[in-house]
């Protein structure tokens, strides 16, 4: 094996050097320093249940790097609950905790000169963070998701974290009783591991299989089976080949891996957030990649998944009926997947899904064939138009007709839209228009679950739009649309609108638009006058500063 990174850059050719000492008083002996070092970025912590599993992965990566020649360095990522902080001044932190996680990462593989690292993480950030982090640094990488949490139950019916935040619609609209509402807030989150639909954390697990940077069938497994263990060490023992191998994160990440990662994302109802991730680590990779080239990838993959939210099933029922490789193998037969992409363990993708069925199995729904689809089209279409140019995403599916025109309500925060949705000052028909909630106007771009939940359960997800300059949560459906760029923070049209105006959302157009004179639109953004940052201090006003347009990814770099 070639000399490690780290004993490079300790003796830099001098036999003796004082650097070393540190590594004997944490019990390291003289062959050690011949054997590469292999971090191990834990995102263990009891802030949620989407991290509070991952110590025991973490254990259990630290004996496998051990077993197969090298030597473990682990350190801990922070992360934020975006289902503990959603509606609340906390959900701010949640985007931002993106690049806090993958400074982190950077800061602790390079700073200490690591020969490889194994990220294990849970909540929706902790994904493209690590591999914002391991495309940065070109290390060899290999990510470990925590795993999925168990379905919740209620009177025979599966819940998600989302069952819970639409009883609060249903419960104050008068269509749920105290005991249902009770019953579903105590038994929604059953086990440890992330949020159970096709939410942004198994959205983004699942793509990482397709991306060739995480081992297959573990993007579903439940956090509490001891198969997700298993699947911890053996991914340990890859990585440290990997490093053998000098197969680093940059040799996987590439346009066509990264084609792979979407079409999974397509064709099993991902989440909206994934446009936004995506354009970050394609960044990260120096990849080249627009928010473009997801609609023309919508346009030739079908979601073949039924999921939730708009769907039926969750992550363990996918998992269950084959899991990722099993949709792979789908899109691969159809030729809508790149089989030559190399992956994480030295196979192709290809080589890899040699052994899984051609057909899925015949006594499960939750993976149709292609020809009998849920949607012929993918469902995350990006849409452009004056509201806005840079575009913009819609979610379509689970609507009848994905088109309205009304007159927009418009708020420039969360609460006062909550609070009149709430006090159903929310017609069908209405628009709402909420601003100033972008990656500089938030700061941080926050989710918008509460509002959309809020709808669905008031009856009114068919029938009101909704419009932000914010984000969605992997849970929300409906007639929703994201990302809207330019912000309204730095003078973009959706921070011109006023209370009154019509504005269209039209998927099949992949219109959004502004039925107002483009003479008028001109005279109020001469008037219009930036607003005062929210923040002036810390990490909200840093990445205020820093952040790019949604279009690009919101990225700090």
């Amino acid at each position: 094996m070639a000399a490690n990174r780290r004993s490079k850059n300790i003796t830099q050719g001098v036999a003796r050097s004082p650097n070393r000492a540190m590594y004997y008083a944490m019990g390291y002996e003289k062959a050690d320093f011949d054997k590469p070092m292999i971090g191990i970025a834990n995102g263990h912590s009891t802030i949620t249940p989407c991290n509070s599993g991952l110590q025991k992965l973490a254990d259990i990566a630290i004996v496998a790097t051990k077993e197969a020649g090298a030597n473990p360095q682990v350190f801990g990522t922070p992360t934020i609950s975006d289902g503990m902080s959603m509606g609340t001044e906390g959900m701010k932190y949640s985007l931002i905790s993106r690049e806090v996680i993958a400074d982190s990462i950077e800061t602790c593989v390079n700073g200490q000169w690591l020969d490889g690292c194994i990220v294990i993480g849970g909540c929706d950030k902790n994904m493209p963070a690590g591999m914002i982090a391991l495309a940065r640094t070109n290390v060899p990488g290999i990510y470990v998701y925590g795993g999925t949490i168990k379905p919740g139950k209620w009177k025979g019916t599966d819940l998600t974290i989302v069952s819970a935040f639409e009883a609060v619609g249903k419960f104050t609209a008068g269509n749920m009783s105290q005991e249902d509402f009770d019953g579903i807030e105590q038994h929604a989150c059953p086990s440890t591991g992330s949020c159970g639909g096709m939410f942004t954390a198994n959205t983004m697990s699942s793509s990482f299989e397709a991306l060739g940077m995480s081992l297959l069938y573990s993007s579903t497994m439940a956090n509490p089976d001891h198969e997700k263990i298993g699947s911890a060490s053996q991914s340990a023992r890859v990585l440290v080949e990997a490093v053998k191998n000098d197969l680093k994160p940059r040799d996987i990440i590439n346009r066509k891996s990264i084609e792979n990662a979407v079409a999974v994302i397509m064709a099993t109802g991902g989440s909206t957030n994934a446009v936004l991730h995506y354009l970050a680590i394609a960044h990260s990779a120096e990849v080249e990649w627009t928010i473009d080239d997801f609609e023309r990838m919508r346009k030739k993959i079908p979601v073949i998944c039924n999921l939730k939210p708009s769907g039926e099933y969750v992550a363990t029922d996918l998992h269950q009926a084959g899991g990722v490789p099993q949709v792979m193998k789908l899109l691969l037969n159809a030729g809508l997947l790149h089989g030559d992409c190399i992956t994480i363990t030295g196979k192709t993708l290809a080589e890899e899904l040699a052994h899984v069925p051609d057909v899925p199995r015949a006594d499960q729904d939750v993976i149709r064939p292609l020809d009998r689809a849920l949607y012929k089209e993918g469902h995350l279409a990006i849409l452009k138009g004056n509201l806005s140019p840079e575009g913009c995403v819609a979610k379509i599916t689970g609507l009848k007709n994905p088109v309205i025109t009304g007159p927009a309500r418009v708020f420039d925060d969360e609460p006062s839209a909550m609070e009149a949705i709430l006090a159903d000052k929310i017609k069908p028909g209405d628009v709402l228009v909420m601003r100033y909630l972008g990656p500089k106007g938030g700061p941080g771009m926050p989710e918008m679950l509460a509002p959309t939940s809020a709808l669905i359960g008031k009856g009114l997800g068919e029938s009101v739009g909704l419009v932000t300059d914010g984000r969605f949560s992997g849970g929300t459906w409906g007639m929703v649309v994201g990302h809207v760029a330019p912000e309204a923070a730095v003078g973009g049209t959706i921070g011109l609108v006023h209370e009154g105006d019509s504005v269209t959302i039209d998927a099949h157009k992949l219109l959004i638009q502004l039925n107002v004179p483009d003479e008028e639109i001109a005279r109020r953004r001469a008037a219009w006058v930036a607003p005062k940052p929210r923040y002036t201090r810390g990490v909200l006003a840093k990445f205020a500063k820093l952040a790019s347009t949604a279009s690009k990814g919101a990225v700090t770099d």
